[in-house]
């Protein structure tokens, strides 16, 4: 490790521990995520072939295994949180929410296994898992998925548990879009695979620049399913059944400002990683335009909302 690596990961300590505090809950899904991968570590025993002989990594907790299981655990929690709607199920609806805290904590466990896989293919592959489309799609679903059950806590104590778990049938429909990318990518392309970075990733701004830029995505995914929700309840449809429209109007509110944050923080950290590695800036390549594309979009989202005082369906 580097100067700046040390940097991050002595920043990303009191980052986790303050986050856990903050949020109780995160710390038994990291607690377990950790107990996990650790596990993992332990039966490869430095040997990646041990992969396909260890039970336990072979069908649960190895990235191949764990991966795919946070995918059908998606899957299922959709159609639980869908038919806790629909039946007004309120054990439907509270299968849903642990059905995606289990999908969170085993994705979370095959992306810190699958860092210690890289290695063991040799200690020049070894890399942060979010090099490729595979493995943040992989990020994409958990991240999305974790701000969702945060805003459910913190609206379920306020209005009531089964109707705010009601927004993770929306929110889980995007996440279940990536998921269903996320297989097809993997049959169809081998995606699962392990490759070696390629030299332009070969830099410690992917360690911070592709989490920033993800945690934004997650939040513009999630006010987009939320925003759906409101119009869905605003034509009153579901209207019983999901938050009342002022609070949904919140959390649409409060994830695109989050989300405006971060994706501002990973622009900045793109141009100067840009500079490190091609001596520019800015090239006014198809991805960074889009990108200056969608943080004017957010912008003008924010501009209206905060200085004009619009509310209601046009935002939504």
């Amino acid at each position: 490790m580097d100067a700046y690596e040390k940097t991050i990961l002595a920043l990303a300590v009191p980052v986790f521990a303050g986050l856990g505090w903050h949020w109780r809950r995160l710390q038994a899904l990291l607690a377990a995520a950790a107990l996990l991968a650790l596990a993992a570590i332990a039966l490869y025993g430095g040997e990646i072939a041990r992969a396909d002989r260890a039970f336990l990594l072979k069908y649960l907790i190895s990235s191949q295994s764990s991966i795919p299981w946070m995918c059908a655990l998606f899957f299922m929690a959709t159609g639980a949180y869908w038919l806790g709607i629909a039946a007004r199920s309120a054990f439907a609806a509270r299968s849903g929410s642990w059905l995606t805290w289990s999908a969170v904590t085993l994705g979370l466990t095959g992306l810190l296994t699958r860092w210690y896989e890289s290695y063991l293919l040799g200690a020049d592959s070894g890399h942060i898992p979010i090099s490729n489309l595979y493995e943040v799609f992989v990020l994409f679903a958990l991240i999305t998925a974790l701000l969702h059950l945060y805003y459910e806590e913190r609206h379920g104590e306020r209005e009531g548990w089964h109707r705010a778990r009601a927004m993770g049938a929306f929110v889980l429909l995007v996440i279940s879009a990536a998921v269903g990318f996320l297989l097809w990518y993997t049959f169809a392309r081998e995606a699962h695979q392990i490759q070696p970075l390629v030299p332009a990733l070969q830099s410690w701004w992917m360690k911070i620049r592709v989490p920033a830029n993800f945690l934004g995505y997650g939040a513009f995914a999630l006010a987009a399913m939320i925003g759906c929700a409101y119009l869905v309840a605003q034509r009153g449809a579901l209207a019983a059944r999901l938050p009342p429209l002022e609070v949904l109007e919140e959390v649409m509110y409060r994830a695109v400002a989050v989300g405006f944050a971060f994706f501002t923080v990973a622009t900045i950290l793109g141009a100067l990683w840009a500079a490190d590695a091609w001596g520019a800036y800015w090239q006014w390549d198809p991805k960074e335009t889009w990108a200056l594309i969608v943080w004017l979009n957010y912008a003008a989202w924010l501009h209206m909302r905060l200085m004009k005082g619009l509310r209601g369906p046009l935002l939504a």
